[in-house]
């Protein structure tokens, strides 16, 4: 039987624009491969009828919520239609930072330190500064692509900080501020691609450094010695498996001033786009953009 693809994108989430970007570079890509693919726009098409309309497999390309937090996978998982990424349990998991923090520091595994804050309670933020010191990142728990997130100097901006990150989300994590340069590890199957390095111009990795800027470099290879390489894949597919993911995924991995590598978060769904990483590490592993969403594809399961 030859399979009929969704490629689910698009969707409500914040990071709307980049999935649309993302869902049609994979779409070519499998076209490219003889696959019989179609584009699903979440936000405008239903995906609780795609096994009536003769769907067999579907290729997740939704990034944030509605499409990374597990709702998606447990439509597909009640049609009984094999997917790619992680099962329902791990994206929902990834998709919250503090619980995703919960389960690495249970596991010896190396995080920031971190104050929660929600919504509804008062914010003392000198206490705060004390505890983590300065600088700090502010971000909102359940958002990806760095939507509402920034970075604080000094005391007086934290205030601020944490409002802006509260019109994304009800609680909000304040973390320490790591000094090092960042990486970011991809991971297929049972593959570890080679790590790439991030150095954006702005102070640190924002949305638009990601997704619009062309002054963001990336080193691929990364410029680590194999020494320092081999230790952050380890810890990339260490952090991966903890959590349950599958399939495929990244790691986003930040130094501290004294070299030691910090996990940040996993990307279930990451971007496809053509400034995004996974692509990149895939093509110095030797393979096409092409080749990688089929072996994505291939992967595809319940």
């Amino acid at each position: 039987m030859v399979d009929k693809v969704a490629v689910l994108y698009g969707g409500t989430s914040a990071e709307r624009e980049v999935s649309l970007k993302s869902g049609k570079a994979v779409h070519a890509g499998l076209l490219a491969n003889g696959i019989d693919a179609h584009l699903i726009d979440t936000k405008y098409h239903p995906i609780t009828n795609l096994k009536e309309e003769g769907y067999t497999k579907a290729f997740i390309i939704l990034h944030g919520r509605g499409g990374e937090d597990g709702i998606v996978q447990a439509i597909l998982t009640y049609q009984n239609i094999p997917y790619t990424g992680s099962d329902v349990l791990s994206s929902a998991l990834t998709m919250d930072k503090l619980k995703t923090k919960l389960v690495w520091k249970s596991l010896n595994l190396p995080v920031a330190e971190y104050v929660m804050v929600e919504k509804s309670q008062s914010i003392d933020t000198d206490t705060i500064v004390k505890q983590l010191g300065l600088p700090l990142f502010v971000k909102p728990s359940h958002e990806g692509s760095s939507v509402g997130m920034a970075r604080v100097n000094e005391a007086s901006e934290l205030e601020e900080a944490i409002s802006a990150a509260f019109k994304y989300d009800s609680v909000v994590m304040v973390e320490s501020f790591l000094a090092g340069p960042e990486f970011t590890v991809a991971i297929v199957g049972d593959e570890v691609l080679p790590s790439i390095h991030i150095k954006p111009a702005t102070k640190f990795y924002d949305y638009d450094a990601k997704y619009l800027s062309d002054t963001t470099q990336y080193f691929c290879p990364s410029g680590l010695s194999d020494e320092q390489e081999q230790e952050i894949r380890k810890l990339a597919l260490d952090a991966y498996k903890a959590v349950g993911c599958r399939g495929w995924g990244r790691v986003d991995i930040m130094f501290n001033a004294n070299q030691k590598p910090f996990l940040l978060e996993v990307n279930t769904a990451p971007g496809m786009t053509d400034h995004s990483l996974v692509p990149m590490a895939a093509k110095e592993h030797g393979w096409s953009f092409n080749e990688l969403v089929a072996k994505i594809l291939n992967l595809a399961t319940l």
